[in-house]
């Protein structure tokens, strides 16, 4: 389908590391199908900290609640509702997805709705029609190690399913850590690309 708007919300802190690279071959490949895409690099955003005060899950609604820290989370929330695929990548530190997407993860929070006394949150977008996710991440472990033993991964499927998003598909690069400016390997350039039609 030609006119698909893929964004792509990367939380690599390396610039044009692996997971730069893995992203931008499967946006490439995409815009090659005919999609609009954008690839939005969250160390150039200027997001604060959640301060966990929950008014934005106050506020009823299937449309994401307004947060009371006017920064550049707020643009990234109304790409999210304009995008028709989502592709979320983040690189693996300390076991887990970077603090650069954790901190964006925890933003989400206006995708909850949580009124104070109930016994736990709605998710706003549980029961409308899925938004087709790919997930991309690497780390510096054997491939098969990492997506055993880290939580990379499941962070990831976690913030796709709170905005809405379906997975349909996941790239998991191990052993990219080798060398400061690493290329991606010509497999998981194949691997990536292949994963932007069933964005398109």
């Amino acid at each position: 389908m030609k006119g698909k708007r893929i964004l792509a919300i990367n939380g690599s802190y390396r610039r044009d590391g692996i997971t730069d690279q893995a992203v931008e071959e499967l946006l490439l490949q995409a815009r090659q199908l005919g999609a609009d895409v954008e690839h939005i690099h969250l160390r150039d955003y200027p997001i604060e900290f959640c301060r966990n005060c929950r008014e934005c899950m106050q506020q009823p609604g299937d449309a994401p609640g307004q947060c009371v820290l006017g920064d550049g989370m707020a643009e990234i929330v109304q790409k999210i509702e304009h995008a028709d695929a989502l592709v979320l990548a983040a690189p693996t530190n300390f076991s887990a997805v970077t603090a650069l997407f954790k901190r964006f993860m925890e933003r989400l929070a206006v995708y909850g709705y949580w009124p104070w006394g109930a016994m736990a949150p709605v998710f706003r977008k549980a029961r409308l029609e899925k938004k087709p996710a790919v997930i991309i991440s690497s780390c510096a472990a054997p491939g098969l190690l990492g997506k055993l033993t880290y939580g990379t991964n499941q962070s990831l499927k976690v913030a796709a399913r709170t905005v809405g998003g379906k997975i349909v598909g996941r790239l998991f690069t191990g052993l990219a850590g080798k060398e400061s400016a690493q290329e991606l390997s010509a497999r998981a350039r194949r691997k990536a690309a292949a994963l932007a039609p069933r964005l398109c």
